[in-house]
């Protein structure tokens, strides 16, 4: 019987040290490496084993991965490829309409200032015929107007009237003479867009413009700039027969 009781007392004293258990930061620490290194592990062997099921594949299952792969990687390209050309056609397209409009307007301005709907401004000259004795008739101006048609006047204005393709002269009252149905009075004012180094000398030749104004006792007085603005404005009329022809 004495000898039962320091058993009795070792065992008790045995689970007094282990239970409750008693946590030290030590073995905290040590708990927590032991985790981390075991996840690593199990990491480890999956990688493996996912390496290992390529490295135990067979030859012709490798080789069909690798055309998949090659095959797939083609498909992207040309998808790229495709997609590029897409987009500089519709660029090309983009900029190719921004300049067939530009083209346009930039013709539709031309035309207008033909047909005398549009401004002009640009070099040329100023020709004022002062015609005291009233010999100036509507035949002269018209030979004037030729004389500068002829050497190159892209716009031209009479006082305050515009001259286009259908432009007519008329002589009126005994002060002055019709151009268009309406009346215009000396001095009579020529205002010509075009180079004024090829339209003066065409007024001033021998027997030309200025030379038989003088020998009606008018008198012609040219003046180059280099801008004038021809700014009157023609009212287009309706054409009554013509028509574009068909291609």
């Amino acid at each position: 019987m004495p000898a039962a009781a320091p058993a009795s007392d070792a065992r008790r004293r045995l689970r007094a040290a282990l239970w409750p258990p008693r946590v030290s930061r030590g073995q905290l620490v040590v708990a927590v490496l032991l985790f981390a290194l075991g996840l690593g592990l199990a990491i480890q062997v999956r990688s493996t084993n996912d390496h290992n099921q390529l490295r135990g594949a067979r030859q012709e299952d490798l080789v069909r991965i690798l055309d998949e792969l090659d095959s797939r990687q083609q498909r992207l390209q040309q998808e790229k490829t495709q997609l590029e050309q897409n987009l500089t056609q519709l660029e090309n397209s983009s900029n190719q309409a921004r300049d067939a409009q530009e083209q346009t307007r930039k013709k539709v301005t031309e035309l207008g200032v033909l047909a005398g709907t549009e401004r002009a401004t640009g070099p040329g000259i100023v020709l004022t015929i002062d015609d005291p004795q009233g010999q100036v008739k509507a035949d002269m101006l018209l030979d004037t107007l030729q004389e500068l048609r002829a050497a190159g006047a892209e716009a031209i204005q009479i006082n305050d009237v515009r001259v286009v393709a259908g432009t007519y002269f008329t002589d009126g009252s005994p002060s002055g003479v019709q151009i268009d149905g309406r009346s215009v009075s000396q001095p009579f004012r020529f205002t010509v867009v075009g180079n004024p180094q090829d339209l003066t000398p065409a007024l001033n030749i021998p027997g030309g413009v200025v030379r038989t104004l003088e020998k009606d006792q008018a008198t012609a007085t040219i003046t180059q700039q280099q801008k004038v603005v021809v700014d009157a404005i023609a009212t287009p009329k309706p054409l009554q027969y013509g028509k574009p022809a068909a291609k």
